[in-house]
């Protein structure tokens, strides 16, 4: 996403743009044997494990018609918009997934699509909105929906369940975002009563990496070695840190677990 928002700024939102998001996905993860950042060349399908072309519930378009139906894609992108920026974002997402252009993959590029959209459109300064956990935990009524529209045109019942999708999700990021601000004001003044220059610039640090190691300090905020593992330390102290599994090259970690917490903790 980060690597998407910054080409954003040189590049539009197109299927080069796309192609590189996929090989940055696929990288080192599941599907990285899939023809990372290239369309594919063959036919696929989506079913339960096992299923072949004949018992497939979806069969996507052939690979000829990719760079047709890509370019019509792109076209939705950018004309002038005559629908609200959501209703358009649910669209371009339910083309994307109906296309299927990549051989793995498919699912977290177009849920990124619809934050980069919305970010193109100016309707979200940053990545700031989520529909992955809520699609997940609704994973059949989700890809029901999608197919409800390529089967019968029932774009109704899609709209509604993405629209809900982003009320529900955007609720949820204020919430985070205001439990994650008293969190954050609450180890600043905890520091402060302790009077460590260093611990105060590490708090904030905390809120940008969750998890911690000394050289990390040490290059961030310009420290020597022993200042910021003292820094560490006085915060493991107050609570505010805990050291954590060493890393691969057995360095300690320290970890701001409430703050993981209020990330990773699933709402409503």
């Amino acid at each position: 996403m980060e690597t998407g928002l910054q080409r954003l700024a040189t590049l539009p939102l197109s299927t080069r743009l796309l192609r590189e998001m996929h090989a940055v996905i696929l990288d080192g993860v599941r599907g990285r044997e899939r023809q990372p950042g290239e369309l594919r060349t063959t036919q696929n399908w989506i079913g339960p494990p096992g299923a072949t072309i004949e018992t497939a519930s979806f069969v996507p378009p052939p690979p000829d018609q990719l760079p047709d139906l890509l370019a019509d894609l792109e076209r939705f992108v950018h004309d002038d918009p005559t629908l609200p920026p959501l209703m358009q974002a649910a669209l371009l997402h339910y083309q994307f997934e109906t296309i299927h252009p990549f051989l793995d993959g498919n699912g977290r590029l177009g849920r990124l699509l619809v934050v980069f959209f919305l970010v193109v459109r100016g309707r979200l300064p940053g990545p700031l909105l989520y529909l992955s956990p809520y699609f997940e935990r609704r994973r059949e009524q989700y890809y029901g929906a999608l197919q409800g529209v390529r089967a019968t045109g029932d774009l109704a019942s899609w709209l509604a369940f993405f629209l809900e999708a982003v009320a529900l999700q955007a609720a949820d990021a204020v919430t985070r975002a205001e439990r994650m601000m008293d969190l954050r004001e609450r180890y600043r003044v905890l520091v402060r009563q302790g009077r460590r220059g260093a611990a105060n610039q590490v708090v904030d640090l905390a809120f940008e990496h969750p998890v911690l190691t000394a050289s990390l300090v040490e290059n961030r905020l310009g420290i020597t070695r022993p200042a910021a593992i003292a820094a560490l330390r006085h915060l493991e102290e107050a609570g505010v840190l805990q050291v954590g599994p060493t890393g691969p090259r057995r360095q300690l970690r320290w970890r701001a677990q409430a703050l993981l917490d209020v990330l990773t903790e699933e709402y409503g």
